[in-house]
């Protein structure tokens, strides 16, 4: 697979296609691009006449990590995709999609180069602003939960936590980072949050919002706030696993739009 050195760390990425424009695809916070395949989260499998770049976060998946906990906040996390982009990219817009921590990274990049993205796919959006003080406590209570108990305690814990219905069928899975930056990832993710909002509503990329119900780490509430915020964006809410099965011809259709 091929690799670039960025800021300390090694991304692992690939690019499937030969020719079109660029989609770039990215996953939430402990997943990787093989997690989130698993999780029927590969939105770009349904896109004909395309490029698709999908790579793995810094320690996420094949990527190697940094022991620094700014390193995985949003904006530093943007910085590593646009370096991405204009190794793989040079000078192109791209399409962006990805879930969670993914949607803030776009979001992100799309404040620090407007120029860049032709179009964004922010899917199921993390908490923000007022409500991420609290996401930040609970992160800082797992990372130490993990240091105490190792994995082992942090998986238990998310055998009690409530599944969203849009996720009923999904397959088990692993966190896809090493145990010993688990905590150093998770403390950066609760001291990081949204760019402001005044800073959002610039964002000029045609922008698709895909979220699902019953799941406080990616409420509804930041969704619907997203939308408000980006002039002629949509909101589809999946709230059951047939709409998330619906999402990747969604995607598609959204990247192939004109205008």
């Amino acid at each position: 697979m091929p690799s670039l050195q960025v800021r300390g760390a090694t991304l692992d990425y690939d690019v499937t296609g030969d020719s079109g424009p660029l989609v770039v695809q990215l996953h939430g916070l402990t997943s990787s691009r093989a997690r989130d395949a698993q999780l029927g989260l590969d939105l770009g499998r349904a896109l004909r006449g395309h490029r698709v770049l999908r790579y793995d976060a810094r320690a996420h998946g094949r990527s190697s990590g940094t022991h620094r906990e700014a390193d995985y906040g949003w904006d530093a996390l943007a910085r590593d995709l646009l370096a991405l982009l204009d190794h793989v990219a040079p000078g192109e817009r791209v399409h962006g999609v990805g879930p969670s921590m993914g949607a803030g990274t776009l979001l992100h990049a799309a404040v620090a180069d407007p120029g860049r993205f032709a179009s964004l796919t922010l899917v199921t959006p993390p908490t923000a602003w007022k409500r991420r003080r609290a996401q930040g406590d609970l992160y800082r209570a797992n990372a130490d939960l993990v240091e105490r108990g190792g994995l082992a305690a942090f998986l238990a814990l998310g055998d009690t936590a409530p599944v969203p219905p849009a996720l009923a069928d999904a397959p088990e899975t692993r966190p896809a980072i090493p145990p010993e930056l688990l905590p150093i990832v998770l403390r950066g993710a609760a001291s990081t949050d949204l760019p402001r909002k005044k800073k959002v509503a610039r964002i000029a990329a045609r922008t698709l919002v895909l979220a699902w119900t019953g799941d406080r780490t990616h409420p509804l509430k930041t969704a619907r706030t997203l939308r408000e915020l980006i002039d002629g964006s949509r909101l589809i809410v999946a709230r059951s696993p047939y709409g998330v099965m619906a999402w990747p011809g969604l995607f598609a259709e959204h990247v192939v739009t004109r205008g």
